[in-house]
């Protein structure tokens, strides 16, 4: 809807074709079928919207256009670009990046694949501004002309894989980021991750990379010690290698490594990412609902040291689960599985493990409330997503944190 607004105040002739009717739909609306794009000069890809859609092809077999929403921003978008993509830790590390920008006194805007859409920010970009873009597989795979002035590249771990359908793919829409940058540019990439090392071939831009080797307990930023990581207010090793990234990339902007530091140090962290929600009867209790795929899930486990009740499941992606039982064993109490992937997951962690079919998030609770002790934590760390039975992950995390708090304050 705010690409078809974008386009509309651009002059431009607005038609919508969706699966499912669009209730109160506040531009023309057609059939979903192969002959949709017929007669159009441009087609728009919103990001969950496969390419392989008929109507894409026979589009692309037209001539016609087909691109998603950095395209259509490419021309438009003022000012500086931070782009940040990774399969885990991009919406920390878009929220903490632009904190620090915030704190630094920069002009900045925050968006993409976190909160904003990118066509929502171009009436306040400015040329002496920063745009901090949180970039999905999803939104890069049509990328051409969209450059980042900066491209933080996470980590490229299995997910979404029944939407791109192998690795290759996946990494093919994650490259498109540093792919796309100019020798002018710069791709920060995570030295410890083979695949985003991987992309250092890939672009023009001038390499940086953060979580290098060192023997000492600092965070560095392109070498320079920034601060000691016990000063870092987030949950996890993986919190670690996002501030390395969010610092680097701050850095780079010109913002010197004090003001970096401190604004580490005033970050209150993600809704939904190893969320503390409350201490009941001795039991803590965190909102992962961020973690939609494995390797997610696996980072949160690594930041229990044990006495564990996790709960996974939702609806699959084509993922491979078999992982998440070496981590859990020996430091979880208890696996409630819910959603529709609960049988796969089920298969795939095998008989060693204590395993609680649940159904539903509020079962799963109920079971946690019953059964853990004083100093036991439970986790909400799905390893999947969430449209089985929410609307999306922050529907999923919010149904948690409401139930958990409902029983805390009755």
């Amino acid at each position: 809807m705010a690409a078809a607004a974008f386009l509309r105040a651009r002059g431009a002739r607005v038609v919508l074709s969706d699966s499912k009717a669009i209730p109160d739909a506040p531009y023309p609306c057609v059939s979903q079928d192969e002959t949709a794009a017929d007669g159009f000069d441009f087609v728009f890809q919103s990001p969950g919207v496969p390419l392989e859609l008929p109507l894409f092809v026979r589009a692309r077999e037209l001539g016609v256009p087909v691109a998603g929403e950095l395209e259509l921003v490419a021309g438009e978008l003022r000012g500086n670009i931070v782009g940040i993509t990774g399969a885990n830790g991009k919406t920390t590390t878009t929220a903490l990046t632009g904190h620090i920008f915030l704190h630094a006194g920069l002009p900045t805007q925050v968006g993409g694949n976190i909160g904003t859409p990118v066509t929502d920010l171009v009436g306040g970009s400015r040329d002496d501004g920063w745009c901090i873009l949180e970039l999905s597989s999803f939104q890069l795979e049509t990328v051409r002309e969209f450059r980042a002035t900066i491209a933080l590249v996470l980590n490229i771990t299995p997910d979404h894989l029944d939407r791109h359908r192998t690795m290759e793919n996946y990494i093919a829409a994650k490259a498109r980021l540093v792919e796309t940058q100019s020798p002018n540019g710069f791709a920060v990439l995570n030295a410890g991750e083979p695949n985003a090392r991987s992309l250092a071939s890939r672009t023009a831009a001038k390499v940086v990379w953060f979580n290098e080797p060192s023997n000492d307990d600092w965070v560095h930023v392109d070498g320079r010690p920034l601060m000691p990581i016990a000063e870092i207010p987030l949950v996890g090793r993986h919190n670690v290698e996002n501030v390395m990234a969010a610092a680097t990339a701050s850095w780079l902007a010109g913002i010197p490594l004090e003001t970096i530091r401190e604004a580490v140090q005033t970050f209150p962290g993600v809704e939904h990412r190893i969320e503390f929600v409350v201490e009941r009867n001795g039991v803590r209790y965190y909102n992962d609902s961020k973690a939609t795929n494995v390797d997610a899930a696996e980072k949160a486990i690594d930041a229990f040291a044990g006495n564990l009740w996790i709960i996974l499941g939702g609806k699959d992606k084509n993922s491979d689960y078999r992982p998440l039982a070496g981590k859990l064993a020996g430091k979880v109490k208890g696996v409630l599985l819910i959603g529709a992937a609960a049988p796969v997951i089920r298969e795939h962690l095998g008989p060693s493990l204590p395993l609680h079919a649940c159904g539903t998030l509020e079962t799963a609770i109920r079971m946690a409330r019953r059964e853990a002790a004083p100093g036991d934590t439970v986790l909400l760390s799905p390893a999947c997503a969430s449209f089985d039975q929410f609307d999306n992950y922050e529907h999923r995390g919010r149904t948690f944190k409401q139930l958990v708090l409902e029983d805390s304050n009755g």
